[in-house]
């Protein structure tokens, strides 16, 4: 866990990569409660008995699931300890190469990318790799961008 007390400490670590953080389990209960939130209910998700004939041999992970555990992932990864606020900007690129089967554990790693200064704010670009365990292909890769209110 790197925590950055400082802009200048910040914006010394561009380029660096960053862990990879502790493995997770990606189960069921929480592949159904994406599912439950956001209505998206398709049988690759959560219907088992479907899903174990279907093209993954089980459910899967929800892709924007995934994508939406990098705060969770990340917080054991690095922290930005100066500044009001930090807030969710957006994401750039976000591809996912490879499904995560319920029961897969996952794991994150992150490359600061660029730190811009406008004002009275920050913008931290990150480079985010989640890897599922024994898999070649990292289940994410994305981009995001996070305001830090100075």
């Amino acid at each position: 866990m790197r925590t950055f007390t400082s802009v200048d400490e910040l914006s010394e670590a561009i380029g660096e990569t960053l862990g990879p953080g502790p493995w997770f389990t990606i189960d069921q209960s929480r592949i159904d409660g994406f599912a439950e939130s956001t209505g998206d209910d398709q049988w690759i998700h959560v219907n088992p008995e479907r899903a174990a004939d279907g093209p993954y041999g089980a459910t899967i992970a929800h892709g924007y699931l995934t994508l939406s555990m990098i705060p969770f992932l990340g917080r054991d990864i690095y922290a930005i300890d100066f500044g009001s606020s930090r807030i969710n900007y957006g994401s750039n690129k976000v591809r996912f190469p490879t499904a995560v089967r319920a029961g897969t554990r996952i794991r994150a790693s992150a490359t600061l990318g660029e730190f811009r200064l406008e004002k009275e704010r920050g913008q931290l670009t990150v480079r985010w790799v989640i890897e599922n365990e024994g898999q070649d292909k990292p289940a994410l890769v994305a981009e995001t961008i996070t305001v830090v209110n100075l």
